[in-house]
């Protein structure tokens, strides 16, 4: 599980080991042989006696290196898992990433791409914002005084659902396609701002901001939406937010961003 202590990968693990398989957590800062995303270390040791790689990683590489880091990692991950003859991946991504012009999408299509010619078959797990990300976007903003109030659907999802349907992904044969998960609502993220600022009692200004350009108009097209994804989360924003403000947690979204 490369980025097995991330945001979504801690929950594939879970769910995996709960389900009793043996799970092989992996990341720079997880606990056994450190793997390098941009330098490809540690890649063979970590693939080695594996049944199947589940790829969730990350990176908090600056926009100019993100390419090198995403797309060149997994193309040496790929060849580490063939030289090892592990099962085909699964490799997680972004609902909307083909639609909506960034350079961290641009690099994910290039990841799935890589994914897809790999020889092997595999399955894409696409999802879309996570509660925890749209939480902790708000909360960086608010720590300067504002709430953005940005005129565009999204449809956030639990990322503890997101790491269910991995973990059902990574146990069944590979799918050769992309499948996705996504939240039960389309939300426009004025309202989502509006309720993590009454959620959180914070009193950061809401500030309207303008979209732009070539993303505004993919993201308020519904860009970052799927209106028929095959897994279906449950659990909406607003009660997300009010669990984790029940539990003490709201602050923790306030104060840095999940890994």
């Amino acid at each position: 599980m490369v980025g097995g202590t991330g945001t979504v990968g801690r929950h594939v693990v879970a769910r995996l080991a709960a389900r009793g398989h043996e799970v092989r957590a992996l990341s720079r800062h997880a606990r056994g042989p450190p793997v390098g995303r941009a330098t490809g270390a540690g890649r063979a040791a970590a693939v080695d006696g594996v049944d199947v790689v589940v790829d969730a990683s990350n990176t908090a590489t600056s926009l100019r290196h993100v390419r090198a880091a995403v797309v060149d990692g997994t193309r040496r991950l790929l060849a580490a898992e063939r030289d090892a003859e592990v099962r085909p991946p699964v490799l997680v991504s972004v609902v909307g990433c083909h639609d909506v012009p960034m350079a961290y999408y641009a690099a994910k299509v290039a990841q799935e791409r890589e994914v897809a010619d790999g020889g092997v078959p595999w399955t894409v797990v696409a999802a879309t914002q996570f509660h925890e990300l749209v939480a902790a976007t708000l909360g960086a903003a608010a720590r300067r005084g504002v709430v953005p109030l940005l005129r565009a659907p999204v449809q956030p999802v639990a990322a503890a659902e997101v790491g269910a349907a991995v973990a059902d992904a990574a146990e069944r044969d590979p799918l050769g396609r992309i499948t996705t998960v996504a939240g039960p609502e389309a939300v426009d993220l004025r309202d989502l701002a509006r309720a993590w600022r009454d959620v959180t009692g914070s009193r950061a200004a809401p500030v309207r901001v303008p979209l732009p350009g070539a993303l505004g108009r993919a993201l308020r097209a519904g860009g970052l939406t799927d209106p028929h994804p095959d897994v279906r989360g449950t659990t909406e924003l607003r009660a997300w937010l009010a669990a984790q403000h029940a539990a003490g947690a709201a602050g923790r979204w306030r104060a840095r961003p999940p890994p």
